[in-house]
């Protein structure tokens, strides 16, 4: 399947149009035919990154920011796993989104040179486009993991897909009708198989 009928065919998760951090986590796809990394390469990095208005038009990340995009998804996912599971909050994650938190300044700094004289400026050159990106992408999942909405956070519960959303209602097991529809189909062909057997 490509990437493109990929995501055509699998909708946002409940809750990601409010949370662009539950859209990222949900960047890296399990489909029953493998997995899919819509943020895999840096062009898919960037475009991603442009598209939810976390990274300037026209703007690049390169390898080494995608794979440090790569590494704060893993830690966001590691930590909403654990918030969901009622586990406690992984180390390694906490330091790891700390980090993004603060790798950018926010509050504007105070610059000087000849033409402009004393002025006032978010740093934000074309090298630090991941750093701001991360930053806002950690404080939305702070945001989301300690809000009014985290006890709706969830993991879908139809194998083999590993994606979060937010509930809707508490009877919700599934991020997709597409997910439950296939956790269905496979317990009535269970069903089936056993009464067949007996």
């Amino acid at each position: 399947m490509s990437q493109r009928s990929a995501t055509t065919a699998q909708s946002p998760a409940p809750g990601a149009e409010q949370y662009p951090a539950l859209d990222f986590v949900n960047s890296l796809l399990t489909l029953p035919t493998g997995p899919l990394d819509l943020i895999g390469t840096p062009e898919q990095a960037t475009g991603w990154l442009v598209e939810h208005d976390l990274a300037p038009a026209g703007g690049r990340v390169y390898r080494p920011c995608t794979d440090r995009i790569h590494r704060l998804r893993a830690e966001l996912r590691e930590l909403m796993a654990a918030h969901t599971a009622g586990g406690p909050a992984p180390t390694g994650a906490l330091a790891a989104v700390n980090a993004a938190l603060t790798a950018t300044p926010s509050a504007p700094l105070l610059h000087w040179d000849a033409e402009r004289g004393l002025h006032r400026a978010l740093p934000h050159p074309a090298d630090r486009i991941a750093d701001h990106a991360m930053a806002r992408l950690a404080a939305d999942a702070a945001e989301l993991l300690t809000g009014p909405d985290a006890p709706r956070l969830a993991a879908c519960g139809g194998a083999p897909c590993t994606r979060f959303f937010v509930r809707t209602h508490a009877g919700r097991h599934w991020c997709s009708t597409r997910c439950g529809d296939r956790v269905r189909a496979a317990r009535a062909y269970a069903r089936k198989r056993a009464a067949n057997e007996s």
